[in-house]
């Protein structure tokens, strides 16, 4: 009987140990990019509308705690639509959090980085091109649960293959 309490002492030890993400390399099965998650991902591909664009995306996210993480994917008819699309990219992630956007800026080789902020959400984004593919790479969810240091994770390991 000695050796309960011991043990059921060790599992509260441990379990609280146990790490809020658990990062995972995630290599696209329809898109050249890998990235590390938070946890597992799930994807899901449907038809949507940026502007005048009808295009399948894939999406793979993971949820942690209401923080919501993901890569969206699509592929275009022409290269030449890459920068209408991820203008509509970015317009319509800032409307699903019916924010407004409180800082952009260019990133080096291409595409944008920007912050919105709704009323009870925030969204940090990156938006690239390469070729006729177009990818968003974003992070949502309440502003309270957001930390630099994860998002730095999450970003700066997205990588096109």
């Amino acid at each position: 009987m000695r050796g309960l309490p011991l043990a059921l002492l060790l599992a509260i030890a441990l379990s609280a140990c146990s790490p809020k993400y658990d990062w995972r390399d995630y290599r696209s099965a329809d898109a050249p990019y890998a990235v590390l998650f938070p946890g597992k991902p799930a994807t899901h591909t449907r038809t949507i509308r940026l502007d005048q664009l009808t295009v399948s995306m894939t999406m793979a996210a993971s949820d942690i705690d209401g923080l919501v993480f993901a890569i969206g994917s699509a592929q275009l008819a022409d290269a030449a639509q890459a920068p209408a699309a991820l203008t509509a990219m970015q317009a319509a992630m800032v409307s699903n959090i019916g924010g407004t956007i409180t800082s952009s800026r260019q990133l080096p080789g291409g595409g944008v980085e920007l912050a919105a902020s709704g009323p009870t959400m925030r969204l940090l984004g990156r938006f690239i091109a390469r070729d006729r593919r177009i990818y968003q790479v974003v992070i949502v969810g309440p502003a309270r649960q957001f930390d630099a240091e994860t998002a730095e994770t999450f970003f700066t390991s997205f990588k096109l293959l």
